[in-house]
């Protein structure tokens, strides 16, 4: 069902995706949304199906997994209120890159590519806003898996070292910085000996 609440306004305002905009436009916006509800254990989304829509966490709380080389699951981040995901299908058009299972009661904002594009057509400021909004929050999540990867590195300093292939070619992992990283630990994500 489309939504529009000042108490989802306001809620919406506070969150990174949301900074910037207008009334106006925000007002269009969470026009487009539609209310999503999942129960504790359902999966929302799943890595590798095709995707065409983001969500706004409004409440509850959620897991963020990828499946290793290994099969093993791996956690990779909690989602929470004011979180979104997703997005990355509406940037690049490709399939899920991670699973997100609901961890508790959650009601989730879902913004289809198809509403996006509408919104593109209606509000291009807004719509600008927007997308560099999303644009902020993926380099935040960089920088936080620059610094995980960093200190995992600087944690596992008599490990084996590792390669990785870049536009450069091959080259050591942790080249850049004299900390190593254990082979096992990153095998999962395909990374090179």
């Amino acid at each position: 069902m489309a939504v529009s609440s000042p108490d989802l306004k306001a809620f919406l305002v506070s969150t990174p995706f949301f900074g910037g905009l207008s009334d106006a436009s925000l007002d269009l916006l969470v026009s487009m949304l539609v209310e999503r509800r999942f129960d504790v254990g359902t999966t929302v989304v799943s890595e590798g199906e095709s995707g065409r829509s983001m969500y706004i966490v409004h409440a509850g709380e959620l897991a963020v997994s990828k499946l290793g080389n290994s099969g093993r699951v791996i956690r990779m981040a909690g989602l929470g209120p004011g979180d979104f995901f997703g997005e990355m299908t509406l940037i690049e058009m490709q399939n899920r890159s991670a699973t997100v299972v609901a961890e508790s009661p959650t009601v989730l904002y879902e913004l289809t590519a198809r509403q996006l594009y509408t919104y593109y057509k209606a509000d291009i400021y807004a719509y600008v806003m927007v997308m560099q909004n999303i644009n902020r929050e993926l380099c935040r999540r960089l920088r936080r898996a620059d610094n995980r990867i960093a200190q995992h590195a600087a944690d596992r300093r008599n490990g084996e070292r590792l390669e990785i292939e870049g536009a450069g070619g091959r080259r050591p992992l942790g080249e850049e910085h004299p900390a190593l990283i254990v082979e096992g630990d990153l095998r999962d994500f395909g990374w090179a000996r």
